[in-house]
């Protein structure tokens, strides 16, 4: 490999590792601390839900302008850029969760524990994930053009799926995951608090909770597949991936609880989505392309963000009006009194 295409896949990182232990610790703080709200289960009021939403959107601002103003402009703008392609996703991910809630049966007090759970294990397999992209991304340009295949592959699925109508649908027998736990270990039929499993006449037994935890940790595997490439297609160092999953993640729990009745209404969501991973696709087979010919473009960072936030407030608008139009269409039909 030249010289000159081998530098171009070194990666370079803000991430000290100082700055890294900084990050680990203050996440694990912030888990610990959900982790005692959710010990004593309870409903969610939107109160609470708003003001912990909050705090997880100023928590990133604070942090990217603490990048833009210590490591310079170029990662702060990197930085706000994935954070708001992960926070995209995470939406969609929401969906999915609310979902498996709804096919589970959890009961609300509950929903919080599980939804605890599941950001949990995402944080954990974005890591990983992120930790092998890094290594893949050292290993050649070439690395580029998977990432971008992955991403186009996606969003040609999830366009599909928007296209057909139907977003996602959730077949609790259809499981692999709740299939095979049924397999090895007998099921209670309700729930027991927040436990994962009791036992039963001298035996171990799974709870309802056990296999909803199950299948949300295999959704985030699945998410994990397709926001990780996504976000490197905004930024190659891998602190800042990380950084950007980790706080798009944070605030879920909160955010499900206000978007619930709202993310339904968002019927343009994938629509979107699929646009967002497309076009990241393209950045990233075009910065290995230009690598390889060096007189073709490139996308820059400023360029994403702006392309990303327009599709989004498109998303939201256009939502909103098929919404109005609906609502207007059907008063228009029903029989007057």
């Amino acid at each position: 490999m030249p010289a000159e295409v081998l530098a171009a896949t070194t990666l370079t990182s803000i991430g000290t590792p100082w700055l890294w232990a900084s990050t680990v610790l203050i996440l694990l703080g912030l888990l610990a601390v959900d982790f005692v709200i959710t010990r004593r289960p309870h409903e969610v009021s939107m109160r609470e839900a708003v003001g912990w939403s909050a705090f997880y959107l100023a928590l990133p601002v604070a942090f990217g302008i603490f990048v833009w103003s210590r490591y310079g402009g170029t990662p702060g703008v990197e930085f706000f850029t994935g954070y708001v392609v992960e926070k995209s996703l995470s939406v969609d991910n929401l969906f999915v969760f609310m979902l498996l809630l709804t096919a589970f049966a959890v009961p609300a007090h509950l929903a919080q524990r599980v939804l605890l759970y599941g950001i949990v294990g995402a944080l954990v397999l974005r890591g990983v994930f992120i930790a092998a992209g890094a290594a893949v991304l050292q290993s050649g340009t070439w690395a580029f053009l998977l990432f971008g295949a992955v991403l186009l592959v996606t969003a040609v699925k999830v366009l599909r799926d928007a296209l057909r109508g139907g977003q996602h649908e959730i077949q609790i027998d259809d499981l692999r995951s709740v299939r095979v736990m049924r397999r090895f270990m007998p099921v209670t039929r309700d729930y027991h608090g927040s436990r994962l499993t009791v036992v039963l006449d001298g035996v171990r037994t799974l709870t309802p909770m056990a296999l909803v935890v199950a299948a949300v940790f295999i959704t985030d595997v699945v998410f994990a597949v397709d926001s990780v490439p996504a976000v490197y297609g905004v930024t190659e160092d891998p602190y800042l991936v990380f950084a950007t999953n980790a706080f798009a993640l944070l605030g879920l729990r909160a955010l499900y609880f206000v978007l619930h009745n709202a993310l339904s209404t968002l019927r343009y969501l994938n629509h979107g989505l699929a646009i967002i991973l497309a076009f990241i696709g393209v950045k990233l087979v075009l910065h290995w392309a230009h690598g390889t010919w060096p007189g073709l473009p490139e996308i820059p960072t400023p360029v994403s963000l702006g392309v990303i936030l327009a599709v989004l407030a498109t998303v939201i608008v256009a939502s909103l009006h098929a919404n109005r139009r609906d609502a207007a269409r059907a008063a228009a039909e029903s029989p007057t009194s």
